[in-house]
């Protein structure tokens, strides 16, 4: 008998070649998601976009200015774009 992670990978790999297989209709194409531990760094990265703080347990990026902005262990820096082709949402908070 497998074991619950075992099973769940199988799953997992069942339903990724079901969806390769499929291969037809609608092909998705996101831009990876790259985040960064140091600002600079992604700014390097994307120097055509602006670079955003990126809570991942919130869900949503935080631009610089705002009070949130580099704050947290939950965060990562990354390039707007991504962040907005991530499907991350804008935080809702003013500037300082």
């Amino acid at each position: 008998m497998r074991s619950g992670y075992g099973k769940r990978l199988g799953q997992v790999a069942l339903a990724s070649a079901m969806i390769l297989g499929a291969g037809g209709a609608t092909e998705v194409s996101a831009t990876p998601l790259t985040p960064f531990r140091y600002e600079d760094q992604a700014q390097r990265h994307c120097p055509g976009d602006k670079v955003v703080w990126l809570d991942f347990k919130k869900g949503v990026y935080y631009r610089k200015g705002q009070k949130l902005y580099a704050q947290g262990f939950d965060g990562s820096f990354v390039c707007q774009a991504e962040a907005r082709d991530g499907l991350y949402r804008r935080s809702p908070l003013g500037l300082r």
